[in-house]
C-alpha cells in the first residue's frame, strides 16, 4: 500500500503544467473577447477652420486735386501736352460749348411752339414751315455735337483726349482749339476723307 501513493503524486505533478495551460489559454480569451466588447473610443471632434479674416478694404483712389486756371489762361507748346492744366482747360471749355447749345436747342423748341401754324397765306405758311424744317435739323446737328461733346469730356476724365484714335499720335493744341471735339490728326482726317469719297465713288 505505501507503494501506491507516490504513484498518484507523480501524476498529480504531471497534470498541474495542463491545468496551468488550460488557465491560461481561457485567460488569454477572455482578454480578446473583452478587446472585442469595448466601448469603440469616440471620433475626436474636427478642429475648427480659422475663418480667414476680412480683406481690409480698399483705399479710395484719391481724388484728383481741382485745378485752378487763370482768366488769361491759353495752353502753349512750351508747356508739357496735355498737362492737367491743359485738360482742365478743355474741359471746361467743352462743357461751355455743350451748355450753349442745350439753350439753343430749347429755345428752338420754345419758338416752335409759340408759332402760329394756321397761317391763312398760303406763301406765309410755306416760309414758315421752311424755317421750321430748318430749325430742326439745326436742333439735331446740335444733339449729335452735344453726343460728340460728352465723349470728348470721357476722354479728358479717362487721360486719352488730345491723341489720335488712329496712330496715338499728339492732335495737336491748334487744332483741339478749333475743334475741340476732334478725335484724328489732321493727316489721319484727310486719309479718312479720302478713303470715304473713294467709297462713294466706288
Amino acid at each position: 500500500m505505501a507503494v501506491a501513493r507516490p504513484k498518484r503524486a507523480a501524476a498529480s505533478k504531471k497534470a498541474a503544467p495542463k491545468r496551468a495551460a488550460a488557465r491560461k489559454s481561457a485567460a488569454s480569451k477572455k482578454a480578446a473577447a473583452t478587446k472585442r466588447t469595448a466601448t469603440p473610443k469616440k471620433a475626436a471632434a474636427p478642429k475648427k477652420v480659422a475663418t480667414p479674416k476680412r480683406a481690409a478694404t480698399s483705399k479710395r483712389a484719391a481724388t484728383p486735386k481741382k485745378v485752378e486756371l487763370s482768366k488769361t489762361y491759353k495752353p502753349s507748346a512750351k508747356e508739357k501736352y496735355m498737362s492737367p492744366k491743359q485738360l482742365e482747360y478743355f474741359r471746361q471749355k467743352l462743357l461751355t460749348w455743350r451748355a450753349e447749345l442745350l439753350q439753343e436747342s430749347e429755345n428752338t423748341i420754345s419758338h416752335l411752339k409759340e408759332e402760329n401754324w394756321q397761317e391763312p397765306d398760303i406763301n406765309d405758311r410755306a416760309s414758315l414751315e421752311t424755317d421750321a424744317a430748318l430749325e430742326l435739323r439745326t436742333r439735331d446737328r446740335y444733339r449729335k455735337l452735344v453726343n460728340k461733346i460728352d465723349m470728348a469730356l470721357s476722354r479728358v476724365a479717362d487721360g486719352t483726349y488730345g491723341y489720335c484714335d488712329d496712330t496715338g499720335e499728339e492732335i495737336g493744341l491748334f487744332r483741339l482749339e478749333a475743334r475741340p471735339i476732334a478725335t484724328l490728326t489732321v493727316e489721319a482726317q484727310e486719309k479718312h476723307e479720302r478713303l470715304e469719297k473713294q467709297r462713294r465713288d466706288d
